[in-house]
């Protein structure tokens, strides 16, 4: 008993630590995270594992060492803003790979890349032919931003010269049977002009609703729990149970 009462308390404070040293370090999205962010990260996160079940030593050395890093992980955070030179050394630099359709061997070289993986890059780009690109930059998180030649952009609407309005979000007002009123309001809604809308797709109970959106043309986005729509189409090639 003692002993499960020493694990919960150590995964109280190795929890609530990695909370508050998460919010200090700020946001960043996994694909934005440099390789050492990366590695940092997973070193943390064994760190404050150890302190909560590690019973063979103190608990005392594991926080010291969750602290350490993470002071140290915040102090290269504010030297990298700080310092410009510092920080391309400590993170690197984005690097051209190809430049007007013809690949940088040496650059290429110099980010470990292998050929067949720059294409696969290329490809998730929706990019199919290499001599298509003007520029192709590896970043320092391991994206690939690419720039297309003029004349393979896609045409928009300023090129055609038509006149646009600005776009609004999509607002949920239905989760799960659950009338969102907040958001109705923020869309300048109620609940009686939401029931007719309900109504007029022949739903006489919110409940039944599992997901709904008021989208930018002010028209109502319904899910049902019960979809009908039938025998649902099977993308798969596999006839197993699952």
């Amino acid at each position: 008993m003692n002993e499960t009462i020493v694990v919960i308390v150590r995964v109280i404070i190795s929890f609530f630590t990695l909370l508050i040293f998460t919010r200090l370090l700020g946001k960043q999205e996994v694909g934005q995270l440099t390789f050492f962010d990366y590695i940092n990260g997973i070193t943390i996160g064994s760190i404050a594992a150890t302190l909560a079940t590690d019973l063979s030593s103190k608990a005392w050395a594991h926080w010291l060492g969750l602290v350490g890093y993470a002071l140290l992980t915040g102090l290269l955070q504010f030297i990298t803003i700080k310092n410009r030179y510092l920080g391309k050394v400590l993170d690197g630099e984005p690097t051209v790979v190809v430049e007007d359709g013809k690949i940088l061997e040496k650059n290429l070289g110099k980010m470990r890349i292998k050929m067949s993986e720059l294409m696969t890059l290329l490809r998730s780009k929706n990019i199919f032919d290499i001599t298509q690109v003007e520029y192709a930059v590896f970043e320092i998180n391991g994206e690939l931003s690419v720039k297309q030649k003029p004349q393979y952009l896609p045409v928009t609407r300023k090129d055609l010269q038509i006149a646009t309005k600005p776009g609004r979000l999509a607002t949920e007002v239905i989760q799960d049977g659950i009338v969102l009123k907040q958001n109705l309001t923020q869309r300048s809604k109620d609940q009686d002009w939401l029931h007719q809308q309900l109504k007029a797709k022949n739903i006489n109970d919110v409940k039944q609703v599992s997901y709904a959106l008021i989208l930018p043309d002010e028209s109502l986005y319904i899910d049902k729990f019960e979809d009908d729509i039938g025998k649902e189409t099977d993308i798969g090639d596999y006839e197993g149970p699952y």
